[in-house]
Protein backbone atom coordinates (compact mmCIF):
# COMPACT_ATOMS: atom_id res chain seq x y z
CA UNK A 1 0.00 0.00 0.00
CA UNK A 2 1.14 3.16 -0.93
CA UNK A 3 0.00 7.00 0.28
CA UNK A 4 -1.94 7.88 -2.94
CA UNK A 5 -3.79 4.81 -2.85
CA UNK A 6 -5.04 5.46 0.44
CA UNK A 7 -8.76 6.02 0.29
CA UNK A 8 -11.40 7.05 2.71
CA UNK A 9 -13.68 4.56 4.13
CA UNK A 10 -17.51 4.40 3.15
CA UNK A 11 -19.56 6.65 4.33
CA UNK A 12 -16.90 8.24 6.02
CA UNK A 13 -17.47 11.65 4.25
CA UNK A 14 -21.08 13.12 3.52
CA UNK A 15 -22.07 15.77 0.51
CA UNK A 16 -22.20 19.22 1.64
CA UNK A 17 -26.13 20.07 2.68
CA UNK A 18 -26.75 22.91 0.19
CA UNK A 19 -29.41 25.13 1.30
CA UNK A 20 -32.04 27.07 -0.91
CA UNK A 21 -30.55 25.83 -3.87
CA UNK A 22 -32.50 25.17 -6.89
CA UNK A 23 -34.92 22.83 -7.52
CA UNK A 24 -32.77 19.00 -7.19
CA UNK A 25 -31.99 19.67 -3.66
CA UNK A 26 -35.37 19.55 -1.22
CA UNK A 27 -34.12 22.40 0.85
CA UNK A 28 -35.49 25.84 -1.22
CA UNK A 29 -37.50 28.44 0.10
CA UNK A 30 -37.54 27.63 4.11
CA UNK A 31 -34.10 25.84 3.64
CA UNK A 32 -34.98 22.95 6.21
CA UNK A 33 -35.56 25.60 9.16
CA UNK A 34 -40.00 25.02 8.90
CA UNK A 35 -42.02 27.82 8.93
CA UNK A 36 -41.78 30.93 11.58
CA UNK A 37 -40.43 30.39 15.06
CA UNK A 38 -37.74 31.10 17.22
CA UNK A 39 -35.52 28.60 15.76
CA UNK A 40 -36.33 29.78 11.62
CA UNK A 41 -34.94 33.03 12.89
CA UNK A 42 -31.66 34.02 12.12
CA UNK A 43 -29.68 34.17 15.39
CA UNK A 44 -32.17 32.16 16.58
CA UNK A 45 -32.58 29.15 18.78
CA UNK A 46 -32.18 28.55 22.64
CA UNK A 47 -29.19 27.53 24.87
CA UNK A 48 -27.92 24.40 25.21
CA UNK A 49 -28.46 24.36 28.56
CA UNK A 50 -32.75 25.37 28.28
CA UNK A 51 -34.91 22.77 29.30
CA UNK A 52 -37.93 23.71 27.64
CA UNK A 53 -39.45 26.25 30.64
CA UNK A 54 -38.50 23.12 33.05
CA UNK A 55 -36.13 24.50 35.87
CA UNK A 56 -32.59 23.64 34.64
CA UNK A 57 -30.03 20.93 36.00
CA UNK A 58 -27.85 23.72 37.24
CA UNK A 59 -30.42 25.21 39.42
CA UNK A 60 -32.29 22.21 40.38
CA UNK A 61 -28.57 20.93 42.63
CA UNK A 62 -27.19 22.40 45.28
CA UNK A 63 -24.55 24.17 45.47
CA UNK A 64 -21.70 22.22 47.79
CA UNK A 65 -18.36 23.09 48.99
CA UNK A 66 -16.62 26.26 50.26
CA UNK A 67 -14.12 28.74 47.66
CA UNK A 68 -11.48 30.50 49.38
CA UNK A 69 -11.20 32.72 46.34
CA UNK A 70 -12.12 35.89 48.12
CA UNK A 71 -9.42 35.42 50.84
CA UNK A 72 -6.49 34.39 49.05
CA UNK A 73 -3.53 36.05 49.15
CA UNK A 74 -1.96 37.58 45.57
CA UNK A 75 1.09 39.07 45.60
CA UNK A 76 3.05 41.58 43.30
CA UNK A 77 6.19 38.91 42.16
CA UNK A 78 9.13 40.69 41.46
CA UNK A 79 13.29 38.84 40.38
CA UNK A 80 16.16 39.62 42.11
CA UNK A 81 17.76 40.52 38.48
CA UNK A 82 15.04 43.74 38.92
CA UNK A 83 16.95 45.06 41.83
CA UNK A 84 20.15 45.70 39.84
CA UNK A 85 19.04 49.37 38.97
CA UNK A 86 19.11 50.82 42.22
CA UNK A 87 22.34 51.71 43.69
CA UNK A 88 24.14 50.37 46.51
CA UNK A 89 23.38 50.62 49.94
CA UNK A 90 20.13 51.21 49.12
CA UNK A 91 17.03 49.83 51.01
CA UNK A 92 14.35 48.61 48.58
CA UNK A 93 10.66 49.02 49.67
CA UNK A 94 7.73 48.13 48.15
CA UNK A 95 6.54 52.07 47.75
CA UNK A 96 10.07 52.83 46.31
CA UNK A 97 9.63 49.46 43.77
CA UNK A 98 6.26 50.82 42.95
CA UNK A 99 7.64 54.47 41.95
CA UNK A 100 10.39 52.92 39.77
CA UNK A 101 8.01 51.09 38.51
CA UNK A 102 8.62 48.01 38.51
CA UNK A 103 5.31 46.84 40.21
CA UNK A 104 2.10 48.30 39.40
CA UNK A 105 0.30 47.58 42.40
CA UNK A 106 1.57 46.23 45.99
CA UNK A 107 -1.88 43.30 45.79
CA UNK A 108 -1.30 41.43 49.01
CA UNK A 109 2.30 41.97 49.12
CA UNK A 110 5.14 41.54 47.41
CA UNK A 111 7.53 38.52 46.78
CA UNK A 112 11.01 38.68 45.67
CA UNK A 113 11.94 35.64 43.54
CA UNK A 114 15.27 34.05 42.55
CA UNK A 115 15.29 34.70 38.92
CA UNK A 116 18.62 36.34 37.56
CA UNK A 117 21.49 37.25 39.43
CA UNK A 118 22.00 40.34 42.41
CA UNK A 119 25.05 42.23 41.74
CA UNK A 120 24.44 45.32 43.93
CA UNK A 121 24.52 45.43 47.95
CA UNK A 122 21.17 46.52 49.31
CA UNK A 123 18.68 45.85 51.86
CA UNK A 124 15.36 44.64 50.78
CA UNK A 125 12.06 44.93 52.75
CA UNK A 126 9.27 42.43 51.22
CA UNK A 127 6.53 40.47 52.83
CA UNK A 128 7.97 37.56 51.03
CA UNK A 129 10.94 35.70 50.20
CA UNK A 130 11.67 32.32 48.01
CA UNK A 131 14.61 29.67 49.38
CA UNK A 132 16.46 30.71 46.19
CA UNK A 133 15.58 34.43 46.65
CA UNK A 134 17.45 33.85 49.67
CA UNK A 135 20.04 32.20 48.72
CA UNK A 136 21.37 34.60 46.23
CA UNK A 137 20.90 37.43 48.32
CA UNK A 138 22.92 36.05 51.09
CA UNK A 139 25.25 35.53 48.45
CA UNK A 140 25.86 39.06 47.24
CA UNK A 141 26.24 40.22 50.51
CA UNK A 142 22.39 41.84 50.61
CA UNK A 143 20.36 41.63 53.69
CA UNK A 144 16.70 40.34 53.31
CA UNK A 145 13.86 41.73 55.69
CA UNK A 146 10.41 39.99 56.20
CA UNK A 147 7.78 42.87 56.65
Amino acid sequence: MKLHELEKNIGATHKRKRVGNGPGSGLGKTCGRGQKGQNARSGGGVSPVFEGGQLPLYRRLPKRGFSNHMFKKVYAVINISDLNRFENGTVVTPALLKEAGIIKKELSGIKVLGEGTLEKKLTIQAHKFSSSALEKIKASGSKAEVI
